[in-house]
């Protein structure tokens, strides 16, 4: 195992092209000590810890057209536009299972982010320090306005992005000299502002909760912010950075699998490319 963080930005379908980049990773045995991912970042990263390459694949290119696993009809019925019941249930238990005692045993750590509810601020979940790892994952994956608030400790949480999209700096402050940071869109993307329509959602639906609608409406600034420290701590070579080289045409809710399919590929091939830099970054070599 080499001591290092592997940061993993959300996004949705757009971790398509993490799941490349971790399936590579996996190959390749690079195992790095600590591991936090927010929203499907989360996801990937824990079949990264389980140590099952082509699982993220599997599921989002076999089963995104399943209604029982996405649908806005699941949405309008269950506020759940991504049905975690189906997915940490049957999904995970036969169709595709997850290697839970893998996942359990390793000596990795693995943080989930997610935004609590009341105070629009990140908390993290770590594997065997919270009550239930599953339910932060959900927490951290689930896209507000979309999908409703989960539970963990008598709390409520929504997506991790919300507060605290791309955890490079928990992984340096965690003391972390090598910090290895997937992102899913291109070098020099920046957010519009939100625009009118999400922003008469927002201001519907998190009302009650202003320290949130707070934190949804700084998404942009907070964002872009962070993706100039991103530039410059890459600059210096404090961390080392894998990103899609062009523009991901990929939305969030993607049921178009050949463009799936070609974002994970693009993942495997930027991962492939970087090894050489990568594993001399991480004193490999």
């Amino acid at each position: 195992m080499t001591e290092g963080a592997l940061v993993l930005e959300g996004g949705s379908l757009r971790c398509l092209f993490t799941s490349g980049v971790i399936d590579t990773l996996i190959e390749q045995e690079i195992e790095l000590s600590y591991v936090n991912g927010v929203s499907a970042g989360s996801m990937c990263g824990m079949n990264y810890v389980s140590k099952q390459v082509g699982r993220t694949r599997q599921i989002n290119t076999e089963y995104v057209r399943d209604k029982r696993y996405l649908s806005f009809r699941n949405m309008m019925k269950n506020r759940l536009i991504f049905n975690f019941d189906f997915l940490f249930g049957e999904l995970s238990q036969n169709l595709v299972p997850f290697d839970y005692e893998t996942f359990e045993k390793s000596k990795q750590r693995f943080v989930a982010v997610a935004t609590r509810c009341k105070t629009g601020r990140p908390e993290y979940f770590e594997k065997g320090r919270c009550s239930d790892i599953i339910s932060a994952v959900q927490a951290s994956s689930s896209m507000p306005v979309l999908s409703r608030m989960i539970v963990v400790d008598g709390k409520k949480y929504l997506d991790g992005g919300v507060s605290m999209p791309i955890a490079y700096q928990k992984a340096i402050d965690e003391g972390y000299e090598k910090v290895v940071v997937v992102l899913t869109r291109e070098h020099g993307y920046r957010k519009a502002p939100v625009g009118p329509w999400m922003q008469k959602a927002y201001d519907r639906y998190f009302g009650p909760l202003p320290e949130f609608l707070a934190a949804l409406n700084d998404i942009p600034e907070r964002y872009n912010r962070m993706q100039e420290e991103i530039d410059q701590l890459e600059a210096a070579g404090r961390i080392f950075v894998i990103r899609p080289e062009k523009p991901v045409l990929v939305s969030r809710v993607e049921k178009d699998v050949r463009k799936l399919e070609a974002l994970y590929q693009e993942g495997r091939a930027t991962a492939e490319k970087a090894l050489p830099a990568l594993k001399k970054y991480l004193d490999l070599i």
